[in-house]
């Protein structure tokens, strides 16, 4: 009995030496594609796979799965069954691309920040545009900002931006099983969306979201220990509402000083907090030395006045120059431009008014007083003043903290929530120190509580599941963290080199100046940017001319057409270098890693050697115990 107990020792010991691997690979095994699994469009040429889980620890598959579509030029398969096993056809090709080089685009549908649906059927209608022109198509679902005190998966953020940096990382993992390149990766959303789809191109492979990452198993290493990224090449952004830490600033600044009504109302401690809010973005404008493309310093000397202040004037001038030479005259507006017809205090003027010349229309502007004047050189208009703009066009819709507002009930409020009993929390630093500092002053006008200050304080030091403090949480969500030197997070990110941003002027969801901030701090990061502030348009996919979809797909043929390198930075790190080869601009961004991460990632990456040595000593073990039971038996 005792001579069997040892063999089954032994063949205990030899079956864990033969089973065993390091944890990550095993976590990373359940993430390899099934390339037998296809299906197939034959009425359109489509191999499509859905209902794949990206990340090894979902924590709902409502949200956290894909749907991948590839054009049916760049695979060679065979039927089995109702299935296919498929392979990349090297020499496929399809529109102006081939099988090695198809870039990827995957939609960002998440107004507000809410949660978007994995797919759980095929349409061929949702990607039809994309696929024709040979580009391949990720629909990945993502969790998004808690809706409800009902909500049990929806965690707020930073968990929608981490749900799709696990599945560009599972892609990635997968590669060799998928055509196309990579690294050649966009994506695209409005509102919410847009600024999700903002994030995934300034956040690219940010030591910030690795905790996050590890918590739902997303891919992090290869099969053979080499890291995988999560950076993007191009990003296109309508509307994005983002920049949170001073959205409420920059909202009184840009619109709310103008207004007298409804929580800016003489006589409330709203409308002194409008006012100080405004005055505390002057200071933000002055810290974060924004330059344009020429170089020249913005800044502010007073909330009415200053380069910064005549910038955000020629944007809207530019744009209204635009819409008259886009326009053909006679004109009748549409009610579908998303602005609501033409802009002007009277919004309900009769659509159906026809414009028989440019002047016609302007003078329709000017119908209560004149604030558009034409320059009599350049035959140009010319806008008088902010205020005149805003007050025409872009009215204060929402209430003073218009992001993080004093009742708690705002779209951002609850993105910053962290579970089903904290599903709604305040955020805004700048407010919290005004509350608290300007506490007496406040309290001698209508509308003050003295909760107030508390509310936002506490709520500020509150952490969520892997102890993240509400300001990291906005930190990692901000644009303007990774891109301004103003900020710790400067240079801490691999940033996308393209981006393309578009806003519909007459939006009242957020002030012009965040846009533009975004699309200047990419400009001095040394980034190719697009910014277009589209008349007449309000919240909206807002184009001047064209359809939104077929612009994005025109800008990314564009890029790809260009003769600069295409693939600027590698989806995976080799065991030869643990640096990412990025654009010049970017060529310090590796220096900010600390001593500890670069120790992290020497533990954790084993060489070639190591692992070569690890298989022999098992080798070894095995072939001692099959000595020993040979020897026993």
């Amino acid at each position: 009995m005792s001579r069997i107990n040892s063999i089954l020792f032994i063949y205990l010991i030899l079956f864990s030496q033969m089973g065993s691997t390091p944890s990550k690979h095993r976590l990373a095994d359940s993430l390899i594609l099934d390339s037998t699994n296809w299906s197939y469009d034959s009425s359109n040429n489509v191999y499509y796979q859905i209902g794949i889980t990206y990340c090894s620890n979902p924590v709902s598959t409502t949200y956290e799965t894909l749907g991948i579509y590839i054009p049916g030029e760049y695979m060679t398969c065979s039927a089995s069954n109702s299935k296919y096993s498929c392979s990349i056809n090297s020499s496929g090709t399809k529109g102006s691309y081939t099988a090695s080089n198809a870039p990827y685009v995957m939609p960002v549908n998440t107004p507000g920040y809410t949660a978007m649906s994995a797919p759980t059927s095929y349409s061929y209608n949702t990607v039809s545009n994309f696929l024709a022109k040979g580009i391949i198509y990720i629909y990945a679902g993502c969790r998004g900002r808690y809706q409800s005190s009902s909500d049990s998966v929806l965690s707020g953020a930073p968990w929608g931006v981490t749900d799709l940096k696990a599945a560009i990382r599972f892609l990635r993992y997968n590669s060799d099983s998928l055509p196309g390149d990579l690294n050649r990766f966009y994506t695209f959303g409005h509102s919410g969306g847009g600024a999700q789809s903002c994030l995934m191109g300034v956040t690219g492979n940010s030591n910030l979201f690795t905790d996050y990452l590890n918590e739902i198993g997303a891919a992090m290493t290869d099969s053979n220990g080499n890291e995988i990224k999560d950076n993007i090449k191009g990003s296109q952004c309508w509307c994005p509402i983002t920049n949170l830490d001073t959205a409420d600033a920059s909202y009184e600044w840009n619109m709310g000083q103008y207004f007298s009504t409804n929580t800016r109302a003489s006589g409330t401690f709203t409308k002194s907090l409008s006012n100080d809010l405004a005055s505390k973005y002057v200071e933000y404008v002055n810290n974060i030395k924004l330059k344009d493309a020429d170089g020249n310093d913005l800044t502010l000397t007073d909330t009415n006045s200053g380069t910064y202040y005549d910038y955000l004037i020629s944007l809207y001038e530019e744009s209204l120059n635009n819409f008259i030479s886009d326009t053909t005259f006679p004109y009748t507006p549409s009610s579908s431009n998303g602005g609501g017809g033409p802009p002007g205090r009277n919004q309900n003027r009769n659509l159906a008014t026809t414009y028989e010349t440019a002047d016609e229309y302007i003078a329709s502007l000017n119908s209560d007083e004149t604030w558009i004047t034409k320059d009599s050189t350049s035959g140009k208009y010319k806008i008088y003043s902010v205020e005149a703009f805003v007050t025409h066009c872009k009215s204060a819709s929402k209430s003073v903290g218009a992001f993080d507002d004093l009742s708690k009930s705002q779209a951002e409020n609850y993105l910053f929530g962290y579970s089903s009993t904290y599903y709604t929390k305040h955020f805004d630093k700048i407010m919290a120190g005004l509350l608290t500092d300007n506490a007496n002053t406040y309290n001698s006008l209508s509308s003050w509580s003295s909760s107030y200050p508390t509310d936002y304080s506490n709520d500020l030091t509150a952490t969520d599941s892997l102890g993240k403090t509400i300001e990291s949480r906005v930190n990692m969500y901000n644009p303007m963290y990774y891109l301004s030197n103003y900020y710790d997070g400067y240079k801490t990110s691999d940033v996308a080199d393209y981006f393309r941003i578009n806003t519909g002027i007459t939006q009242t969801y957020t002030a012009s100046v965040v846009e533009m901030n975004l699309y200047l701090a990419l400009l001095n990061y040394g980034k190719k940017a697009e910014f277009t502030t589209v008349w007449n348009q309000g919240h909206t996919e807002a184009e001047r001319t064209g359809s939104a979809e077929d612009n994005f797909i025109s800008w990314i043929a564009e890029i790809e057409e260009t003769k600069e390198e295409n693939s600027t930075t590698s989806f995976t790190t080799t065991q030869a270098s643990t640096t990412t080869q990025t654009s010049t601009n970017n060529a310090s961004d590796n220096t900010n890693k600390s001593d500890d991460d670069e120790e992290e990632e020497e533990d954790d990456d084993p060489t070639i050697f190591d692992g070569f040595s690890n298989s022999i000593l098992k080798i070894d073990k095995i072939m001692i115990c099959l000595l020993v039971i040979s020897i026993l038996i």
